[in-house]
């Protein structure tokens, strides 16, 4: 079993980014909204590299939205090769952040495991995702990219959606908000049997 190249993971929203500035975080990937500002809290970061994505949080189109998209999954995944090929560091300290903190940012989380951990089943993948974001709820748009791409055959799918149907049994008011954010189709999936 080969180790993970990151020593330290980390998932949260944009009102978080401050409390992690001394953390020693070496590596951000920030996804925003199109036309977000860029964080004012990363000018109290020590020095670190840093992609920054676009798009909504979004699973279906709409007016004036940005979908995530297969190219912004192969950026995501092209982040995590680099990061694997770096050599040299005695940790990393990768953080992960999107505008809360629960979908795009633990979608990426979940699909960046996944290609470093080849040799980990899909469900020990989500449950570490879960164990680092307790309210997480990957963007299940982005994780059927990167299961086509991760060459996982729908299992990684299948284990978001596990997840969401967990979820809901805990936080049963996320049924409503997410058909209020146009996500019905995550809902009816976490739902079936």
């Amino acid at each position: 079993m080969k180790p993970e190249p990151i020593s330290l993971h980390t998932v949260c929203g944009l009102e978080e980014l401050g409390h992690h500035s001394a953390r020693g975080i070496t590596h951000v990937l920030s996804i925003l909204d199109p036309g977000w500002p860029e964080p004012e809290a990363f000018g109290g970061y020590d020095a670190h590299h840093r992609t920054t994505l676009r798009f909504h949080d979004v699973t279906e189109p709409g007016p004036d939205l940005v979908l995530p998209e297969a190219h912004h999954v192969e950026e995501i995944l092209a982040f995590g090769r680099d990061l694997t090929a770096e050599r040299g560091r005695e940790r990393t300290h990768l953080l992960i952040h999107c505008h809360a903190g629960i979908s795009r940012s633990t979608a990426a989380m979940t699909m960046l495991l996944a290609q470093a951990r080849p040799d980990l089943d899909e469900a020990a993948i989500v449950a570490r995702v879960h164990e680092l974001r307790e309210k997480a709820w990957p963007n299940a748009r982005m994780i059927g990219f990167a299961d086509a791409a991760l060459g996982r055959d729908g299992r990684l799918s299948e284990a978001v959606r596990r997840l969401h149907a967990l979820q809901l049994k805990v936080r049963p008011h996320l049924d409503q908000l997410m058909r209020d954010l146009g996500r019905s189709a995550e809902v009816e999936a976490a739902l079936r049997p």
